[in-house]
C-alpha cells in the first residue's frame, strides 16, 4: 500500500459515518486543503443535493457527482476530499481513486449511522429499510474500494502514513539488529545485520543485496538500524521499497517514522542521507518489553518532545495510548512537510540541535535520548519554560571545543546564524535565530566540568 505523501487522502464511507467532520481535522493536521465533494457540487451549481435529486433524477447527479469527483482528484495539489456516500457506485470514480488517492473507508454501524441522518432532507434517508438496503450494497464497495479503514482522525492520519499497531511485514530482504533477532526472530528472505550506521555499513550490505528492482526490503532494529535500512533501499538499484520495523521506543514513536534515512560521518550525525518513505510502519508495542530499561529512557526523551510540540503531556498516558498519540502527531507533520521544505517540519528538531552537538562530540557514546533530553532542557531554558521531572538529565562531559563546532555544522545553520527550534508556550513551537554568545552558554551549561 502506497502513502499519502504526493496524493490526495479520499475519505469514502456511507453517510453518516462523519466523513466531512473527520476530513476537516484531518486536513487542519497535515497542513492541506478540505474539499467536501458534496458541498462543492452545491455551492458551484447553487442548488442542494436534495434538489438535485428531485430536478435531475439519481442516475443526472451521479453524472454530475462523476464530473466534480473526477476533475478534483485528478488536480495536482494533494488535498483532503470527503466523498458522497454513492460516489464509489461510479467506476470512473474508483479508478481514479486508485490512480490518485490514498482511499480511507470511514465506517460506521448501520443504527449510528441511521440515527445521525433520520429526519433530514437527505433524499436516500427517508425510509429505514431502504436505507438498510443501500447500506448492505454499498459496504462491499467500501471495502473494495478503500486502501485501510478507519474510524477517526488519528486513525487517517497514521493510515496516510502506512503506519500500523501490529502486522507482520512481508518482504525479500531482511536487515536487522542482530540483537533483536535474537529477542523476536523474524523469518523473512535473505537476513543481512545492520552494523552501525555508517558507510561502511551500507557499501557492505549493497554488497550483499540481491535484490530486484521490485523488490522489498525490511529494516528491523532501533532508530540506527531503520535509518540505515532505509538509506540502502533508497540508493540500492537508484531506490527499492521498504518496510520500517522499529523495535525501540525512540524508533516507535519517531526515527522510524517519517522517510527521513541516512548514516553518520565522523564530523556529524545523519550528515549522508535521503527521504525515501517506507511502504508500511509496523509498530509493535509488544516488542518493547524486552527493552532494557536504559533504551526505554532514550525514548521518552522523544516523547517528551512530542508532548511539549502537541501541548500535552503525553508521557503521562498508558504505554500504547502515549506510542499511537506520538506516531500520530509525527505523522501529521511530516505530511504537512514531507521533504522538509515548507518548514513545518523544521519544529522536530526541538532539543536535537544540542543534542547532535553533544553526541559528535562524544563520538556517539553518549545515548541519543539523553542527548535528546539535555538539549530539550536547553531549549526549555532558552524558551523560559518549566523543565519537567521526568527530563531528569545530568551535565555530561565532552569536549566542549568539539561539541561547539559540531553544533556550528549543524543541518539547520543559515547564513552563518544558528536556528534554534523554542517554545512560545507548550503546543506552541517557533524558529528563531541565535546569537552565537547565546547558544555557547546554553550549550556550555549542558557539559560537566
Amino acid at each position: 500500500m502506497a502513502t499519502a505523501v504526493g496524493r490526495h487522502i479520499a475519505l469514502i464511507g456511507f453517510m453518516g459515518a462523519g466523513k466531512t467532520t473527520i476530513g476537516a481535522l484531518v486536513a487542519a493536521r497535515i497542513g492541506r486543503l478540505f474539499i467536501d465533494l458534496d458541498r462543492e457540487i452545491e455551492q458551484s451549481l447553487r442548488r442542494s443535493i436534495p434538489e438535485l435529486f428531485q430536478q435531475e433524477g439519481e442516475a443526472g447527479f451521479r453524472l454530475i457527482e462523476a464530473e466534480r469527483t473526477l476533475l478534483t482528484l485528478r488536480e495536482n495539489r494533494p488535498a483532503v476530499l470527503a466523498l458522497g456516500g454513492g460516489a464509489v457506485e461510479t467506476p470512473a470514480i474508483r479508478k481514479a481513486l486508485r490512480d490518485h488517492a490514498l482511499t480511507v473507508f470511514v465506517d460506521v454501524k448501520l443504527d449510528e449511522a441511521w440515527e445521525r441522518v433520520a429526519r433530514t432532507a437527505r433524499p436516500l434517508a427517508q425510509d429505514s429499510e431502504d436505507f438498510r438496503a443501500l447500506y448492505e450494497r454499498r459496504q462491499s464497495l467500501y471495502e473494495e474500494t478503500g486502501d485501510v479503514r478507519a474510524r477517526d482522525a488519528d486513525e487517517v492520519v497514521l493510515a496516510a502514513l502506512g503506519i500500523e499497531l501490529g502486522g507482520e511485514p512481508e518482504g525479500d530482504a531482511l536487515i536487522a539488529d542482530e540483537r533483536v533477532l535474537d529477542l523476536h526472530p523474524l523469518e523473512l528472505g535473505r537476513t543481512h545485520v545492520a552494523g552501525p550506521k555508517t558507510l561502511a555499513s551500507a557499501q557492505r550490505l549493497w554488497s550483499e543485496l540481491r535484490v530486484g528492482r521490485d523488490g522489498t526490503i525490511v529494516g528491523y532494529g532501533g532508530g540506527s538500524t531503520t535509518d540505515l535500512a532505509g538509506f540502502v533501499a533508497a540508493t540500492y538499484m537508484r531506490g527499492v521499497r521498504w518496510i520500517s520495523v522499529p523495535t525501540t521506543l525512540v524508533g516507535q514513536v519517531d526515527a522510524g517514522i517519517g522517510g527521513k534515512t541516512g548514516v553518520d560521518l565522523p564530523d556529524g550525525k545523519n550528515l549522508v542521507g535521503a527521504f525515501h518513505y517506507p511502504d508500511r510502519v509496523l509498530i509493535d508495542p509488544a516488542r518493547l518489553e524486552t527493552l532494557p530499561e536504559e533504551e526505554r529512557e532514550n525514548g521518552m526523551a522523544e516523547v517528551v518532545k512530542t508532548g511539549l510540540l502537541a501541548g500535552h503531556p503525553l508521557w503521562e498516558l498508558p504505554a500504547e495510548e502515549m506510542i499511537r498519540a506520538c506516531a500520530a502527531f509525527k505523522a501529521a507533520v511530516c505530511l504537512a512537510d514531507p521533504y522538509e521544505r515548507k518548514g513545518r517540519r523544521e519544529i522536530l528538531n526541538l532539543g536535537h540541535t544540542f543534542g547532535h552537538a553533544l553526541e559528535a562530540a562524544s563520538d556517539y557514546r553518549l545515548a541519543h535520548g539523553k542527548a535528546v533530553a539535555l538539549g530539550l532542557t536547553a531549549a526549555l531554558r532558552l524558551s523560559g519554560l518549566e523543565i519537567p521531572a521526568v527530563l531528569d538529565v545530568q551535565p555530561v562531559r565532552v569536549d566542549r571545543e568539539r561539541a561547539w563546532a559540531a553544533l556550528q555544522r549543524d543541518k539547520k545553520m543559515r547564513d552563518g546564524k544558528i536556528r534554534l527550534v523554542l517554545l512560545e508556550a507548550l503546543g506552541k513551537p517557533l524558529v528563531r535565530e541565535a546569537e552565537p554568545d547565546e547558544a555557547r552558554t546554553a550549550l556550555d551549561e549542558l557539559i560537566a566540568d
